[in-house]
């Protein structure tokens, strides 16, 4: 049986989300996309995508640093711009963070999560600002992982207008990202880098060597649940429950049915 890293054929994988990129783009009219690079995989590949399907001259990369980021970081992403010969913009988002934590009456410093969403929340705005200027799309960087795990913010890093890489596993990625040539990003920690010393596999408990086996051997597979309990434990219920609990991340906001309240017209 094929692991997650063999399931994917990547050279017709790479020209199907070339293809998507492109005709999603032209049928919207959009002049091309801007994408915020984080000196991540994601990222990285999803940049590295978007220059194929459109052409460098199409693609604009936002570097969007907090107080959080370490210049490893900054320096990945103004060498994946330099190398895929993009326009980048480097704006520090600290100071509007910092904006947001005095105007807010109720402010707790105490509170990381709460303060730390505020991060993609302005880095999503920041990307929507240059998308409206320049007639852009705003190119989504979540992978399948993060997606069917919830692990991105709402209305942040989720806020975007296509995802091409939202149909590969966190571990396939990396494996794309060594193909397209980009071997020391691909070795990274994945972090979001919300707080002092996060990391994404530090947060969820489990490496994605093992979680993306869960979510392939359940979504793919469609392996038992209870087979997949015995395979690979603790880690299996813990994938289980976050894909659950985070369900409503994937769909628009609910409203109420009044078609009972109408009257025939």
């Amino acid at each position: 049986m094929k692991n997650v890293v063999e399931a994917l054929d990547y050279d017709k994988a790479r020209q199907l989300i070339i293809s998507f990129i492109r005709e999603y783009v032209e049928r919207a009219g959009a002049r091309g996309v801007v994408v915020g690079l984080s000196g991540g995989v994601d990222s990285t590949v999803a940049a590295a995508l978007a220059v194929e399907a459109l052409g460098s001259g199409r693609v604009l990369g936002l570097i969007m640093p907090s107080a959080f980021t370490p210049k490893e970081d900054v320096d990945d992403a103004v060498k994946v711009g330099e190398r895929l010969g993009i326009a980048t913009r480097l704006i520090d988002i600290q100071p509007v963070a910092d904006a947001f934590a005095k105007a807010i009456p109720d402010f707790a410093p105490g509170e990381r999560l709460a303060f730390g969403n505020l991060l993609p929340r302005i880095r999503m705005a920041m990307l929507y600002y240059y998308a409206n200027k320049g007639n852009l799309l705003v190119l989504g960087t979540s992978d399948r992982s993060e997606l069917l795990l919830g692990y991105f913010t709402k209305y942040g890093d989720g806020g975007s207008d296509l995802i091409p890489i939202g149909s590969m596993y966190k571990l396939q990625v990396r494996e794309l990202a060594r193909r397209l040539g980009f071997g020391w990003i691909a070795q990274k920690a994945s972090s979001p880098r919300l707080w002092h010393g996060h990391t994404a596999e530090g947060e969820l408990g489990a490496p994605y060597e093992v979680i993306d086996e869960v979510l392939y051997a359940v979504f793919d597979l469609k392996t038992p649940l209870e087979e997949v309990r015995r395979r690979f434990g603790e880690v299996a219920d813990m994938v289980v429950t976050r894909v659950r609990r985070n369900l409503h991340k994937l769909q628009p906001p609910p409203a109420p049915d009044l078609s009972p309240a109408r009257r025939d017209v």
